[in-house]
């Protein structure tokens, strides 16, 4: 798997992801889609942490800077 995400990619991810969370932990978003953002919110986290996004690949985006390649 080749890195297919940039560092600022990766950090809004990061935040979205934290933001989900505490939207589901303080009670703000309940239910279904609670749940939802908290499962988005992981394969945030996941995808961030590995550099490499799947739906990319699929789409044909590449945010990874060239010489990190």
């Amino acid at each position: 798997m080749k890195k297919n995400m940039g560092n600022a990619d990766r950090s809004i991810r990061i935040v979205l992801a934290i933001v989900f969370a505490a939207l589901y932990f303080s009670g703000t978003v309940t239910g279904t889609l609670g749940l939802v953002l908290v499962i988005l919110g992981g394969v945030f986290v996941l995808t961030s942490v590995v550099g490499f996004c799947p739906l990319y690949t699929l789409v044909g985006l590449n945010t990874c800077p060239k010489d990190a390649v």
